[in-house]
């Protein structure tokens, strides 16, 4: 048995910590008063709209993977991240320096949906389908 046949054997190692760890990071991040900017505010706003879909995104590839074959796992995957949009927005009300920005939820559905459509098709393609 190979390592990677052993590890994906280990739900918990395989499937569950990297979600936790990603879910951590982005709790740390919104925790934190004041993140690094760019000194021009169009730029700050591209990097913190582009930097919310990859966050979301990453995250919600990583629930499709723990969902695998359940019934509809894409709107589960979406759904489940934009609950956490929701609470991480809801955490940042209590975070001096920081608000909370309904466009933030946007960009983060946005991520998710991008991020999931590449998902299936990428496995759609490796499945020769």
């Amino acid at each position: 048995m190979t390592a990677r046949q052993w590890l994906r054997q280990q739900p918990l190692i395989y499937l569950w910590i990297p979600l936790l760890a990603w879910m951590g990071l982005i709790f740390y991040l919104s925790a934190q008063p004041d993140l690094p900017r760019p000194a021009t505010d169009w730029l700050g706003d591209v990097i913190g709209m582009g930097g919310h879909a990859f966050v979301f995104g990453v995250l919600a590839v990583l629930w499709a993977r723990l969902l695998g074959k359940r019934r509809h796992p894409l709107l589960l995957a979406f759904l489940l991240t934009m609950l956490y949009a929701l609470s991480d927005e809801f955490h940042q009300s209590f975070v001096p320096g920081r608000h909370t920005d309904p466009l933030d939820l946007l960009w983060d559905g946005a991520g998710a949906a991008l991020a999931l459509g590449l998902w299936a098709w990428f496995r759609r393609r490796s499945s020769g389908d």
